[in-house]
């Protein structure tokens, strides 16, 4: 793209979007995947036209990751003044200003949302329009009466949380992670359904905030899509700070406080017999694909089982000029994950490239305390695949020692070729000690090769780095490298006898 035409991208109308057309590349939603997508062809020299219905930025900025962390890190200043004690600090006087924290939430929403927004876009040589899309048969979306006609079109609309079909829902109001950030008062008490990562994030952070928690989760441990002895950490984590967690367990009815119109107060009733009051309910059991009122049949852009769209490897869709990407379709629902499938996916429609998704090393993180962190095979998974799991518990990491937070482990899969296959790491910071594996994956790095590395000390990436050791040193004392070494060592000896 020229200069010239980089500095006429600009916000439009539907009717001047109309006029440009055929566009290069239409891109309907700018959350994660939609915004990487809309610059990454632009870049490449494409007329694109990103068209949101709702806030540039998506669920991430406004509702998802930045909210959640702005949270998080001051639920971690409350409990950090709470347990200086250990450490021979005394903190008096704690108290949580629960609006200020709210207030901190949104003005972190604020701080990022200008990278997000149409006058950053249009620097960026992409043409932006407000309004909701349909496709209008093939090779053009409406947008308030006005037909936009496009060569290529990426879908990238999200997802929305699922909200629980049980007796009485109607009764009470249920916040999901898209309302859950318009609480201006701390609830005494607080009720999460759903053990996933939304849900446990958030449950401890309300804890530390001051909440009294209830956590219910339907399976027989916190976030299943963790190995075990993550999960349990996790749990135990939950439960230290004074999260009631109720497993093996799922909402049979609500009962609003009142009775008339939904009440923020109410009672679930478990399918354990138990009844939970609480003053505020959250929601927390996954998402999914908005695809309502685009006119995909028009299209003919299939749904996948699950009402996602149905992609291929290079995320083209049903139709050959329709491509797709982030939480509208099946693969991993990150915010990472929908730029890089953006990314690729744009690349591919501007250049007829054929470039598929990497779906083997997905980094994925959760950001309770300790933290979670995990990529490729599952230790769990390992064995049965005749890998080699490599376990440093953190009580034996000195950084770990020094600050006090030793109920963390570091569990790195090896191939029986001693190439790293996945990492699962829980503790402080695990998801930026966690890139180290990602990167070791997608290079196809052995373990010997990163234990010839040399890190940093003290730090939390000594458990890897110490687990990888000594797969290095098992290599030394076994097999033909051991007898090559004592050969060498046995010939240098009688080399010294001999000078001697």
């Amino acid at each position: 793209m020229s200069d010239s035409s980089r500095r006429s991208a600009r916000p439009l109308d539907a009717a001047g979007a109309a006029a440009v057309g055929p566009w290069d590349l239409v891109v309907i939603g700018a959350g994660s995947a939609g915004l990487v997508a809309a610059k990454s062809a632009a870049v490449l020299g494409a007329r694109v036209l990103l068209i949101e219905a709702g806030l540039f930025g998506g669920e991430c900025l406004h509702t998802g990751c930045v909210p959640s962390k702005s949270l998080i890190a001051a639920a971690h200043a409350a409990h950090a003044a709470r347990t200086a004690a250990r450490y021979g600090v005394d903190v008096d006087g704690i108290r949580v200003d629960f609006p200020r924290v709210m207030a901190h939430v949104r003005e972190a929403i604020a701080a990022i949302q200008p990278v997000d927004s149409p006058e950053a876009l249009a620097t960026a040589g992409v043409h932006t329009l407000r309004g909701r899309a349909r496709f209008d048969g093939d090779g053009a979306v409406v947008v308030d009466g006005q037909r936009i006609r496009f060569r290529d079109a990426l879908i990238a609309t999200g997802s929305s949380p699922v909200l629980p079909q049980v007796a009485g829902v109607e009764t009470v109001e249920v916040l999901t992670n898209e309302t859950f950030w318009e609480l201006e008062e701390l609830p005494a008490r607080l009720l999460v359904v759903g053990g996933g990562a939304i849900g446990c994030e958030l449950a401890q952070a309300m804890a530390r905030l001051g909440s009294t928690v209830t956590l219910v989760h339907r399976g027989p441990r916190l976030l299943p899509r963790e190995d075990a002895a993550a999960s349990a950490l996790v749990l135990d984590a939950l439960r230290a700070d004074g999260v009631e967690v109720r497993l093996q367990a799922t909402v049979t009815q609500l009962r609003g406080a009142d009775g008339g119109d939904p009440s923020p107060r109410g009672t679930a009733r478990l399918s354990t017999g138990e009844e939970v009051p609480f003053d505020r309910m959250l929601a927390a059991l996954g998402r999914r694909a908005v695809t309502a009122g685009l006119g995909l049949d028009a299209a003919g852009v299939e749904l996948d089982e699950a009402g996602a769209i149905a992609v291929d490897a290079a995320l083209r869709t049903s139709h050959p000029r329709i491509r797709a990407a982030g939480d509208v379709t099946p693969l991993p629902r990150f915010t990472h994950t929908a730029g890089v499938f953006g990314s690729t996916a744009a690349t591919n429609a501007v250049l007829g490239l054929s470039r598929t998704a990497d779906l083997e090393v997905v980094p994925r993180v959760t950001f309770t305390s300790p933290e979670v962190g995990a990529v490729g095979v599952s230790p769990d998974d390992a064995r049965a695949r005749g890998f080699r799991v490599l376990v440093q518990e953190h009580a034996e990491v000195d950084r770990a020692i020094a600050e006090g937070e030793t109920s963390g482990r570091t569990a790195i899969v090896v191939d029986r070729r001693g190439r790293i296959r996945g990492a699962s790491i829980v503790g402080p910071r695990a998801g930026e000690s966690l890139a180290e594996y990602t990167t070791a994956m997608r290079a196809g790095l052995t373990a010997t090769r990163l234990a010839t590395t040399t890190h940093a000390y003290p730090t939390y990436s000594d458990a890897g780095w110490n687990a990888v050791v000594g797969e290095a040193q098992r290599g030394l004392r076994s097999g033909i490298v051991a007898r090559g070494i004592r050969v060498l060592a046995g010939l240098h000896r009688r080399r010294r006898s001999r000078s001697d």
